[in-house]
């Protein structure tokens, strides 16, 4: 940690299985980030406190402003939904504050039509986060792929609409379970085989008989069995990006990084739209700082 910059505040996303920790001056600039695996199924509620504790005597006795699933149901303190359309402000309005912790839990926002529902925690940070920091217009599209990956509208800075796919978990279960068992050890890349499934995907198809084909192709031949995976993943994030109805011909900002993130690139720009790409870490910081100004 520089020992010309005074700290202000501790920042942490805490996420499901891993968080990470960054230590911010009052400029917003990260000083120091550590990452761990002591997300919130490695936790109990009764745990939070002891938790804190040391994370302050390690980086130094300061508040903390924490995002992600630590304010769920299944976290320390649940962070009521703020409803869609939401910005940073609204957000600070309905924080969760531990005031014998001095910890502020940044709630999530929720979306409830007659149609769908749908909710999201600490993706809406980055969101927001890039708009505040400029690296993205107040009416954006954004995808952040993952597990569950999210699209997400804003207009005039606000969050308007959004949609969560399973694309990365149906995945990793037709993957360990089922009759595609055994045949999705391939690795997964870009390369003819993905882009295949992507095309297939992306286009009017049934998903269900589209994976079981997945099967039949390796059986008579049609596809290399160790291309099956490529494929396979090519079929899902296919009809993912195939479900937005108007990527094409407009840019679409990539909160991600890394093979999926690149993979999703490579989906997006078939599709006719442009990718945009973000650092979602920064993103995720300038949402935080945003955030804890309103909080003041």
């Amino acid at each position: 940690m520089p020992s010309d910059v005074t700290p202000a505040y501790i920042a942490i996303d805490w996420g499901t299985t891993n968080r990470r920790i960054h230590v911010i001056a009052a400029d917003g600039l990260a000083m120091e980030t550590v990452r761990d695996d002591r997300g919130v199924l490695a936790m109990r509620s009764d745990d939070y406190p002891a938790e804190i504790a040391a994370i302050r005597t390690r980086f130094g006795d300061l508040p903390v402003i924490a995002a992600g699933m630590v304010g769920s149901t299944r976290g320390w303190r649940e962070a009521a939904y703020v409803p869609a359309p939401a910005d940073l402000a609204m957000l600070a309005r309905a924080a969760t504050r531990i005031e014998d912790q001095d910890v502020v839990i940044v709630p999530g926002v929720s979306l409830l039509t007659d149609r769908r529902a749908d909710v999201m925690r600490g993706e809406e940070v980055q969101v927001l986060g890039a708009i505040a920091a400029g690296l993205a217009p107040d009416d954006a599209l954004f995808a952040q792929p993952g597990t569950h990956n999210k699209w997400v509208r804003t207009e005039g800075a606000r969050i308007t609409d959004f949609a969560t796919t399973m694309t990365g978990e149906l995945f990793a279960l037709v993957k360990g379970h089922g009759i595609l068992a055994g045949m999705l050890d391939g690795p997964v890349a870009d390369g003819p085989a993905f882009r295949d499934g992507l095309a297939r995907g992306s286009g009017a198809c049934d998903l269900t008989a589209a994976l079981f084909g997945v099967r039949a192709s390796v059986l008579l031949g049609r596809i290399a069995p160790q291309d099956a995976a490529a494929y396979a993943s090519g079929l899902l994030i296919g009809s993912d990006i195939g479900a937005v109805p108007d990527i094409d011909g407009r840019p679409v900002h990539l909160l991600s990084s890394g093979l999926l993130a690149d993979l999703y690139a490579i989906g997006i720009e078939m599709r006719g739209g442009s990718v945009v790409a973000l650092d979602s870490q920064a993103a995720f910081l300038a949402g935080l700082h945003a955030f804890r100004e309103h909080v003041s």
